[in-house]
């Protein structure tokens, strides 16, 4: 049940980040750069998307 709770609290912090913290260029994942639009419009994101929806996807699992 904590993973849960982590993976909850994790997106709360991730959304709450101010614009100007994210400076992540590159995901934290695979390497690969995050692009423009993707930053502009989540800029607490520190995956492409790609990654983000296999994040998601094992989230969901776990559910």
């Amino acid at each position: 049940m904590s993973d849960e709770a982590d993976l909850a609290n994790d997106l709360m912090a991730h959304h709450h980040l101010p614009a100007e913290r994210a400076t992540t260029a590159e995901c934290e994942k695979c390497g690969d750069p995050i692009p423009d639009a993707r930053r502009q419009a989540a800029p607490w994101a520190t995956t492409c998307i790609e990654c983000q929806g296999i994040l998601e996807q094992k989230a969901k699992r776990r559910a």
